[in-house]
């Protein structure tokens, strides 16, 4: 099945996929339109709800008129269909809801099905079925056996429009199923170069080779990003900051990938006032330099061999689902060629640089014929001011199934755990096989206090490692705690936790 492409415009709150606004008169046209309306809302939150799927829903009266819209603004936000249903009102009853994504019910939290049947919803219509195993099912089972009518796109209701308006349903949530299906985060490669293909000139010299609206752009997607990546040349070249800034998104982590370490000892990424950054390398690379970024509180993840891979399943173990690449042609290309790249975003300026040794935006493949050359999917082209932003992508979405454990498979992991109880998604790394969350994944959490108020934590790991400590009468325990509540990082709060853990074990 072909995907239609995501196309950014100007605006920071219609990053969506664009439909036709014709409203055709063939079989189902009003259920698709309202589905592809659903997944435009569910879109508004792209970065902010990560890493939860981005959920919208629309309620359409009897009358053929929409009478309640929300969307899952952020991670802990009330549910769209929570907002939807309070939206309409008494022009809930009888009305049909148009969800982009069938609703989970992880952590036992079922309000978004509770609130359709509060509401006197008589027709659900969803765009896909979870992705993710253990959730997958669960809400149209439990809307079908309280007598509601359910149709899917696909499944049950199929046509040319049902299938444009299921296509945008996948790529609202594309980060989420790439990473249940590929157990790697998805990764978008961003780059701007000059019509004759240069991202620099001779000198290396590239500010700016795009122009401000176009910039306006990168700043979004970096938005809609857990994670933005770089190489080591890049932090030497142009000793960037990686923000987030007028994009309107929330502030993504800060990845450098280098395997010698070589980098100065100042930089714009090693201030840790706005956003952490992790430092990945080559076992055993510049040990006192990594002393030296661990006092000014950059993580450094050392690996036995560095490559994108292993890199981006370090990650995916970590709980991060969308990565946008901005590096250099040397690792773009080992980037591709590792297959971990899913998705180009090629800014074109209409300017002429030459040089013979100016660098260009993917180094070399090793191809040798054009007849090797990738081909992009589903290419998109749209002018952003005097450029041309070129999208596609580099491989296509994998089956919505995922793969990932069995409930068999589960079970072996923990036998003492049922992969139903909540408590497995809460504190057990054993969640992660399903591909959602992971002790380390860079989000913070809500959890109730020995009072009862909700207290929150960086990271379910921050959580983890203090509550070894939490109600231990003692100095020592109760420093350690608190140290542990301000680390800047899930690493951090691990290293603090293990290590009084070692020294003084009477503690927890």
């Amino acid at each position: 099945m072909a995907l239609s492409c995501l196309t950014l415009t100007a605006n920071p709150s219609s990053v969506i996929c664009k439909c036709k606004v014709s409203l055709p008169t063939a079989p189902h046209a009003l259920d698709a339109t309202y589905i592809r309306r659903a997944a435009h809302l569910a879109d508004k939150s792209a970065g902010f709800t990560s890493p939860h799927p981005n959920f919208g829903c629309v309620i359409v009266s009897p009358s053929g008129k929409v009478s309640g819209e929300g969307y899952l603004y952020a991670q802990g936000t009330t549910a769209a269909e929570v907002q939807a249903v309070a939206s309409a009102a008494e022009l809930c009853r009888g009305a049909t809801a148009y969800l982009n994504l069938e609703p989970s019910d992880c952590h036992g939290d079922h309000s978004a099905v509770s609130a359709l049947l509060q509401g006197g919803v008589k027709r659900v219509v969803i765009g896909m079925r979870h992705p993710l195993q253990h959730l997958r099912g669960n809400a149209v089972r439990a809307l079908r056996n309280q007598g509601l009518h359910v149709d899917l796109l696909g499944e049950d209701l199929t046509s040319n429009l049902i299938e444009d308006a299921q296509k945008e349903c996948l790529l609202v949530n594309a980060p989420l199923i790439c990473r249940a299906s590929l157990r790697v985060p998805f990764s978008v490669l961003k780059y701007a170069m000059t019509l004759d293909g240069k991202i620099a000139a001779t000198t290396g010299h590239a500010s700016w080779i795009s122009c401000k609206q176009s910039r306006n752009l990168v700043f979004e997607l970096r938005g809609r990003s857990d994670a933005v990546i770089v190489g080591g040349n890049t932090v030497r070249r142009d000793n960037p900051r990686l923000t987030a800034r007028h994009g309107g998104g929330h502030m993504p982590m800060r990845i450098v990938m280098t395997q010698t370490l070589d980098l100065p000892e100042e930089a714009n990424l090693w201030d840790m006032s706005e956003v952490s950054t992790i430092v990945v390398t080559q076992r055993g690379a510049r040990r006192s330099f990594q002393k030296l970024l661990a006092s000014k509180g950059v993580e450094v993840v050392e690996f036995d061999i560095l490559n994108p891979r292993e890199v981006m399943e370090y990650f995916h173990d970590c709980g991060y689902l969308s990565i946008l690449w901005e590096c250099g042609g040397t690792l773009a290309a080992s980037a591709i060629s590792s297959g971990v790249i899913h998705k180009v975003y090629a800014f074109v300026a209409p300017k002429i640089i030459g040089g013979k040794n100016a660098p260009s935006p993917v180094g070399d493949l090793g191809m040798v014929e054009m007849s090797q050359a990738l081909n992009l999917i589903d290419v998109c082209y749209e002018q952003v001011g005097p450029d041309m932003l070129i999208s596609g992508f580099l491989q296509p979405l994998p089956d919505m199934v995922p793969v990932i454990p069995s409930l068999n498979e589960t079970f072996v992991v923990d036998p003492t755990v049922s992969p139903y109880e909540s408590r497995i998604i809460f504190f057990y790394k054993t969640w992660d096989p399903y591909g959602v969350l992971s002790n380390y994944s860079p989000h913070p959490i809500q959890m109730p206090d020995e009072n009862g108020d909700c207290v929150t934590w960086m990271s379910v790991e921050h959580y983890y490692q203090a509550h070894k400590f939490i109600r231990v009468d003692d100095p020592l325990a109760q420093d350690c705690v608190e140290r542990i509540k301000s680390a800047i990082s899930p690493e951090e709060a691990a290293r603090i936790g293990r290590s009084m853990q070692e020294q003084k074990p009477y503690l927890v």
